[in-house]
């Protein structure tokens, strides 16, 4: 079962969340010969992608971190999202991590 944490993001800004890893008994996942993905969309059943997340693994950490750019961010109108992050094993095991909403609040301050 997926761990159920919202986020802030700030939009036209740089984002980045490290998420822990962790096994059923709450000890680190070594991470070797994973993927992850993360995505973002305006709701469960939506076909459209608002933004995807980059994903960098440190294996032995058991730790992945999500990041979105400061013009991704941008593109992303105010208001509430769904996300969630999807690790994938080397054997092709796919285990949802983190998922919750995604909250991106707009910005005054202007290049």
């Amino acid at each position: 079962m997926a761990i159920i944490a919202n986020l802030y993001i700030d939009q036209g800004t740089d984002f980045s969340v490290t998420v822990d890893v962790t096994d059923s008994a709450g000890d680190v996942l070594n991470l070797s010969g994973y993927s992850a993905s993360a995505q973002i969309r305006k709701t469960y059943a939506s076909s459209t992608v608002a933004a995807s997340f980059g994903t960098t693994i440190s294996e032995a950490a058991g730790q992945v971190t999500l990041t979105l750019t400061d013009t991704v961010t941008a593109g992303i109108e105010a208001g509430r999202y769904v996300y969630d992050l999807q690790i994938t094993s080397g054997a092709g095991n796919k285990t949802r991590v983190i998922e919750g909403q995604a909250i991106v609040t707009p910005g005054v301050t202007r290049s």
